[in-house]
């Protein structure tokens, strides 16, 4: 079973009744449906694909990695390749000078330490070595080695971007000024490992529907009633 965090906000200190994770489940679930969990069962792609998504669409995200794969048929070629071609083979998707290089260098490293290129031993390593073996790789945080194992390898690593981060705090499920990094954990720590696809998905499918960064639709939020609307 998982610990529950102990880092307490402030509506939970003033005593105020919040949602718990397998209520905002329920209720997102109704609200938006979700699609059933499918493990990619290719880590070095979801590791490829979440440096391609930082700062970006999901559409264009998914333009760079369609058009890098189809540029480059394997890993080794992308690491072969001049810098300044992987640069414009990933270019849809925005900030193609910075990434190709982190690009590159994330996947000569990934290279010398598994020539083969098979990460399938991190779904049979405790969660933390699994997440330690990944964060440190040059240039991974804790979003994308959760992505990685939540998404290729169905492992329950809770990846908090910009949409769960933001909702999170709203409801007051972790302190407002909590930076990302930590909030990983202490969310994680709150969601039994059978709710984290789940958790992860419904939160991001409410901040880009309905709790927006800028205006959120309070009026029509279904989870309304019990949101202590942290810094709205």
């Amino acid at each position: 079973m998982a610990t529950r965090a102990k880092t307490p906000t402030a509506a939970a200190k003033r005593g105020e009744r919040l949602w718990t994770p397998a209520e905002l489940i329920a209720i997102l679930d109704e609200a938006y449906g979700r699609a059933p969990q499918q493990a990619s069962n290719a880590p070095v792609f979801e590791l490829v694909l979440t440096l391609l998504s930082q700062h970006t669409s999901d559409r264009n995200s998914g333009q760079a990695m369609h058009r890098l794969i189809e540029r480059f048929p394997t890993w080794d070629a992308v690491i072969e390749a001049p810098v300044p071609e992987v640069e414009d083979a990933i270019r849809a998707g925005g900030l193609a000078p910075t990434k190709s290089k982190r690009l590159h260098a994330l996947l000569a490293e990934v290279k010398s330490r598994v020539p083969d290129w098979d990460l399938g031993f991190l779904r049979e390593l405790p969660l933390e070595e699994a997440k330690a073996w990944l964060t440190s790789i040059a240039g991974v945080g804790p979003k994308t080695a959760a992505c990685v194992l939540l998404f290729a390898l169905e492992r329950p690593a809770l990846p908090v971007d910009t949409h769960v981060e933001r909702v999170s705090k709203r409801l007051g499920l972790v302190p407002s000024k909590m930076p990302a990094d930590k909030a990983h954990a202490v969310l994680e720590a709150m969601i039994e490992p059978d709710e984290v696809y789940a958790f992860h998905v419904d939160l991001i499918q409410h901040g880009r529907r309905t709790c927006h960064a800028r205006g959120p639709k309070c009026d029509e939020c279904p989870l309304e009633k019990r949101c202590p609307k942290v810094g709205v």
